[in-house]
């Protein structure tokens, strides 16, 4: 598969603000563990390999293991991951495919059991940016280096 463009190149600006984006997600209350977690399963969700790839190398950085790296995708059917875990992976599919889910009320529930309201805004937000990479990656097909 060959790249369509070099979105950096193509639009500075508007990946200025994806940085910034980018970098205000990672400085919100969100555990750095926890964060490469939902952004390797909605990057399962929306088929990108190059997310996929690089927060599975940013996770093990973190000390993730390959187990429960393998497990992401199964997670329900695993015992490998907490509750306040399993709450933002089930939070993640859940705004990941919105138009499907409009969020069910029990995965809201399951959620707020877990995190607080602030925490739960940016937990949120952070689905939302994976998601904008993952739009950028997937559209512009960037592949992981081999």
């Amino acid at each position: 598969m060959n790249a369509r463009l070099d979105y950096y190149s193509a639009s500075p600006k508007a990946m200025k603000a994806m940085i910034a984006m980018e970098a205000l997600t990672s400085d919100l209350s969100i555990e750095p563990a926890l964060l490469n977690l939902i952004r390797i399963r909605a990057s399962q969700l929306n088929g990108c390999a190059f997310c996929t790839d690089m927060h599975s190398v940013d996770a093990r950085r973190f000390g993730e293991s390959d187990r429960r790296l393998y497990a992401i995708v199964v997670w329900r059917d695993s015992n490998f991951f907490n509750p306040r875990e399993r709450a933002a992976l089930a939070w993640t599919e859940a705004v990941n495919l919105l138009s499907q889910s409009h969020v069910p009320d029990d995965v809201y529930a399951q959620a707020r059991e877990q995190f607080s309201e602030g925490e739960l805004v940016d937990l949120t937000m952070a689905v939302s940016t994976i998601n904008s990479w993952n739009r950028l990656a997937v559209s512009f097909r960037q592949t992981p280096a081999g």
